[in-house]
C-alpha cells in the first residue's frame, strides 16, 4: 500500500485545488487566502480575497487568475499588478451563491451555484463576455472537469450521489445529460480526471477519496480520518494526487478556529488530464 504523505497542516478548509506553474494552488476557506505550495511543502499566500466562503479558482488562457466570490455573486480577476477586479457580475442569473469554476481549452468559463432552498444551475461565460444558464435542476453541483477534447463536462452532484456528464456543443452549450457514474451512498465534492478516463472524487461525510470509471466501478479508495473536500492530480508528470481534507462539523463550524485542515499527497496510477 502506498502511504499518504501530509504536506501541510493547520489549514481552515482547503478547497478548489489546482495544479498551476509547478505548484498546487488552493482556496483556504475561512481565512480569505489563496495559497500555492510546491511538492516539498513550501507554501506561499498568493493573494487575500474579499470574501470568506465559498471561493474557488481557475485561470484564463492568458494566465490571469480567476476567483469565484460566491456569496457576493462575482467572478474576480487578478491583474498583473496583483489587483483584484470584477471580471463578471453573476447576480443576473438569480443564484444566492456560486461555487465551482472550470475554464476549458477554448476560454469558455463554466460556473455552478444555487439557492439554499432550490436546485442549482451551471452557467457559461464565453470569451466575449456573454453569460447564460446552460443546465438546471442540479442537486447541489460541486466539482467539474472537462475532458481534453473540450467535448464533455462532468460534474459532481453531491445531493444526488452521482457524477453527471454533458456533451459540450461548439457554442459551449450543454446537452445529452446523463449519469456518468452512480455512487450509491457516496457524496462527491471536488473531482479531477486522469488519462485512463477515470475520475477521482473527494467525499466529506465518508472521509475518503475514490477513483471510479464511467458506470461507477470503483478502482481505488483512499480512506482518511477526516472529510476529504477536493482532489487534484499534479506534481511530476501530473501523477501525484493532492487531497485537501478537514474535520467537518457542519456549515456552522466552518468559521471556527480549529484549523484541522490538511493538504495530503499520494502517488496516482495515471496522470491528470483535461481541465482544470
Amino acid at each position: 500500500m502506498l502511504e499518504v504523505q501530509t504536506l501541510l497542516t493547520g489549514l481552515a478548509f482547503g478547497e478548489s485545488p489546482r495544479w498551476h506553474e509547478d505548484r498546487l494552488w488552493f482556496s483556504n476557506w475561512g481565512t480569505q487566502e489563496i495559497i500555492a505550495v510546491d511538492s516539498e511543502g513550501k507554501s506561499e499566500v498568493i493573494v487575500h480575497v474579499p470574501t470568506t466562503l465559498p471561493f474557488c479558482i481557475d485561470w484564463l488562457p492568458d494566465g490571469r487568475l480567476l476567483v469565484v466570490s460566491g456569496r457576493e455573486q462575482l467572478l474576480l480577476r487578478r491583474e498583473a499588478t496583483g489587483e483584484l477586479v470584477t471580471h463578471a457580475d453573476l447576480s443576473g442569473l438569480g443564484m444566492q451563491t456560486w461555487n465551482e469554476i472550470v475554464v476549458d481549452g477554448r476560454g469558455n468559463i463554466y460556473l455552478n451555484g444555487g439557492n439554499f432552498d432550490a436546485p442549482g444551475i451551471i452557467a457559461l461565460l464565453t470569451p466575449d463576455g456573454s453569460l447564460r444558464q446552460v443546465a438546471d435542476n442540479m442537486a447541489f453541483p460541486n466539482g467539474m472537469v472537462i475532458i481534453p477534447t473540450n467535448k464533455t463536462l462532468i460534474v459532481a452532484e453531491s445531493y444526488a450521489n452521482r457524477l453527471t456528464a454533458f456533451d459540450i456543443a461548439e457554442d459551449g452549450s450543454l446537452a445529452q445529460r446523463r449519469v456518468w457514474a452512480p455512487l450509491a451512498s457516496f457524496v462527491p465534492d471536488g473531482i479531477c480526471l486522469d488519462s485512463e478516463g477515470a475520475v477521482w472524487y473527494a467525499d466529506v461525510p465518508n472521509k475518503c477519496c475514490v477513483r471510479v470509471k464511467e458506470g461507477g466501478e470503483v478502482l481505488q479508495t483512499i480512506q482518511h480520518d477526516r472529510g476529504c473536500f477536493a482532489c487534484m492530480l499534479g506534481g511530476i508528470d501530473k501523477q501525484m494526487l493532492f487531497i485537501v481534507a478537514a474535520e467537518w462539523h457542519g456549515f456552522e463550524g466552518m468559521t471556527d478556529q480549529a484549523r484541522t485542515g490538511q493538504l495530503l499527497v499520494i502517488p496516482a496510477p495515471a496522470p491528470g488530464v483535461g481541465w482544470p
